[in-house]
């Protein structure tokens, strides 16, 4: 239900584009006719009369600006309903309140936003005076006028009437010819009320294209007190400048001035929408590459190497010893190194068994001599 109504809320301000100052339930007549109960709203210096809290579109309102007086049919009684007259220019409708506190409160809202200005007799607690205050000062605010604008320039006169410039048809001010603000974008009205919707951090004012020849877009994203509301608004391109489509048509010279005016009229609340950009803030000391170059850093200078002492190749079997003092050596037989010299060699028999060789005489004797 909550959703529900503050989507009510929000269709209201898109409908009626005025700030709500205050609401309650109170029953109208005009002339001859019987009292009905509305849900009324004061925005701005206009009452909004609805049958119901639900209701988007107003049924009735009255123009506050055109009141001449408002006059109490009755003294006040404690809890019976009191009824005002509204003297209006054309006409005089009445209001009938539940009692008399929402009828004082009415009351001094009423002459508020008529007058411009606080009733010099009010009957309210201190905290119902400030919230009048404030509502005054947003008013006033609201239609204060706006300075004048400059007069735009006057256009370039017309070319000499030569058979080649008879030829040229007049043609509208083209987009090169154009310079554009730095919140012109080339995007929809849904992609532009995104972006807004997206980012408001970013600005609140978009210009972009229309769909209509020679027209550019606006579209804002105004700040309410029922919520934010988007707005979007036609701007034509003409020969003698740019044309706000409004009520009352504003022309102006470039597009620039299209975004100031806009500015201006709320009060410089509105910032041209502006993507942001990240930056850093800090510089990281960045990682040295790795030196793979060949060449030394000093000419002239050898590069340095890493030496590694060679290996010795494994021993192999080493040549027979020398003999000495005259003993004999056997390179034939395998000797253990406990063989000594003098001491008997041994040899292998037939079955591949060392055996000890024995040395007598006789075999000496027999052995011949070779020298």
């Amino acid at each position: 239900m909550s959703s529900n109504l503050k989507f009510i809320c929000q269709r209201r301000v898109a409908i009626t584009a005025l700030p709500l100052y205050y609401s309650g339930y109170l029953l109208k007549r005009c002339r001859a006719e019987d009292f009905k109960g509305y849900h009324a709203e004061l925005r701005g210096a206009t009452i909004f009369l609805y049958q119901d809290e639900l209701q988007e579109t107003y049924t009735e309102k009255l123009d506050l600006e055109e009141l001449e007086s408002i006059q109490l049919d009755s003294p006040y009684v404690r809890r019976i309903p009191v009824t005002f007259t509204l003297k209006m220019k054309r006409e005089k409708v009445q209001l009938r309140m539940e009692n008399p506190d929402s009828g004082e409160e009415w009351r001094c809202y009423i002459l508020t936003v008529a007058k411009k200005e606080i009733p010099s007799k009010v009957q309210l607690l201190p905290g119902q005076v400030l919230k009048l205050q404030e509502v005054l000062t947003q008013e006033r605010r609201r239609t204060q006028p706006l300075p004048s604008l400059p007069v735009p320039p006057r256009p370039a006169p017309l070319p000499s009437a030569s058979p080649s410039n008879l030829l040229q048809k007049p043609t509208d001010r083209t987009e090169s010819s154009t310079v554009f603000p730095e919140c012109f974008f080339r995007v929809s009205r849904q992609e532009a009320e995104q972006m807004l919707e997206a980012n408001p951090e970013n600005g609140g004012l978009i210009m972009r294209p229309s769909n209509i020849a020679n027209s550019y877009a606006v579209t804002l994203r105004l700040l309410t007190p029922s919520g934010h509301v988007m707005k979007n608004y036609r701007v034509s391109s003409t020969k003698s400048g740019f044309i706000i489509r409004l009520d009352i048509p504003v022309t102006v010279s470039s597009l620039h001035d299209v975004v100031r005016y806009f500015q201006e009229r709320t009060e410089f609340r509105l910032v041209p929408y502006s993507p942001s950009e990240l930056y850093d803030t800090q510089i990281d000391l960045p990682t040295p590459p790795r030196d793979t170059r060949t060449t030394p850093l000093h000419p002239g200078l050898a590069p340095w190497c890493e030496v590694v002492p060679r290996r010795q190749p494994e021993a192999k079997d080493l040549p027979p010893p020398e003999a000495v003092d005259g003993g004999y050596v056997y390179p034939d037989s395998h000797i253990t190194d406990d063989l000594k010299l003098g001491e008997t060699p041994a040899r292998l028999d037939q079955d591949g068994v060392w055996k000890k060789v024995i040395y007598t005489s006789a075999d000496e004797e027999e052995r011949p001599y070779e020298n």
